[in-house]
């Protein structure tokens, strides 16, 4: 019996803000995962090391963690007055697909930092010291993200001073712009029913005051009293728990039935990615993973999300646009979580530390409308080369 030589694929393995993931370039590809479809699906799943029935992800470059299993696409834009397109696809650990559905925010920090090392921006654009700004097309959402990524002597710059909370070490700061950020094309408007604040029924669980929005990546919000929790979570309070994990799961379905995300139930387990569920309470002291002690003082409001079906460790980049957002828009529960009125900017404890955010809403003819959402992160490559992978193409 004759076996296949695995492939090797020219790959950069990559942090960007709280998560990592492997970097393509789209035209590095085989031929036949240049293009979405089994194929391609097929061998980012054998990159990652997925399905893996053990949930480890040994076999593979994943972590094992919805923040370590990521893919991350980038060619030439082929959008006017843009650089690249940057393509996510998060794949599922111990199930057999990629869900395509939306962004990671953190894992945008790095596309701009690829694409100048990997040759895809102008040369022109890029300053020998400063910042090159960088005009990304997400792909997946169709909406423009401006990465500003320092650079020095005509390189790069990744290391640096910036802190964040969530990543060990610092490193030098990567400012995103997420531009109108609200997913027209997902869902519908800004607010998909038409409300700052919903009834979210759940058969068999209950009704609760949710904000769901479409901004940065489909998010429903809930208080976290209403759950039973005080915003002061951190993963092992919330992923240990089974029957809670399922509550969630639950509710986040019948979310995402509400926002049009699905058009019924059982599509909620294959669209794992979107819509992210998250709960919020008023500012109060807790202990971060890190020991980090956070003061009530130190945050306007306290946010726990989930992410692809556990606790996040910090807060996805996405949600990140959403909380931003959220809070901005005077009435919805982030905003009265941080104690309600008018706010640009937003600093949100998450389980690793504080984050602060910003974002410019304004009401127009009867309907919220946001022009961008803003925050820092930091990149930086981990190891670059060739991933090796048996795929048959």
């Amino acid at each position: 019996m004759t076996f296949a030589p695995q492939i090797k694929v020219p790959a950069t393995y990559m942090r960007g803000g709280t998560s990592k993931g492997v970097f393509f370039v789209r035209d590095e590809l085989p031929a036949a995962a240049r293009t979405p479809g089994k194929a391609r699906d097929t061998l980012l799943m054998r990159v990652i090391g997925s399905p893996d029935a053990y949930g480890k992800q040994i076999d593979g470059m994943g972590g094992a963690t919805s923040s370590t299993s990521k893919t991350v696409i980038i060619s030439r834009s082929e959008k006017p007055d843009h650089d690249v397109d940057y393509l996510f696809g998060q794949v599922a650990i111990d199930k057999a697909f990629v869900d395509w559905s939306g962004n990671c925010g953190n894992l945008s920090a790095a596309v701009g930092p690829f694409a100048i090392r990997n040759g895809l921006v102008d040369p022109a654009r890029l300053p020998a010291n400063g910042t090159a700004v960088i005009r990304i097309w997400q792909a997946n959402i169709g909406k423009t993200i401006i990465a500003h990524v320092p650079m020095t002597n005509g390189e790069v710059q990744e290391t640096g001073d910036f802190e964040l909370d969530g990543v060990t070490f610092p490193a030098a700061e990567v400012v995103l712009e997420f531009m109108d950020p609200a997913e027209e094309g997902d869902g519908g408007a800004l607010f998909p029913t038409g409300k700052l604040i919903d009834d979210l029924e759940v058969p068999g669980i209950g009704t609760f005051k949710a904000t769901m929005i479409n901004s940065g990546i489909p998010t429903i919000f809930l208080n976290a009293e209403a759950l039973g929790y005080t915003g002061t979570e951190l993963q092992e309070d919330v992923n240990s728990d089974a029957a809670a994990l399922q509550k969630l799961e639950t509710i986040r379905a019948y979310g995402a039935l509400k926002m049009g995300l699905i058009k019924s139930l059982d599509e909620a387990a294959s669209r794992q990615h979107t819509p992210k569920i998250a709960w919020v309470a008023p500012p109060k002291a807790y202990t971060a993973s890190s020991g980090k002690p956070i003061g009530a003082g130190d945050i306007d409001v306290l946010v726990r999300a989930m992410s692809m079906g556990k606790l996040h460790h910090a807060m996805m980049g996405t949600a990140s646009v959403a909380i931003a957002t959220a809070a901005a828009i005077t009435g919805t529960l982030v905003n009265l979580a941080a104690g309600g009125g008018e706010r640009e900017t937003v600093c949100f404890g998450h389980p690793s530390g504080t984050l602060r955010v910003g974002s410019k809403a304004q009401l127009v003819n009867g309907e919220w409308q946001v022009s961008k959402a803003i925050m820092s992160r930091s990149a930086r490559v981990l190891m670059s080369g060739w991933v090796h992978v048996p795929f048959a193409g």
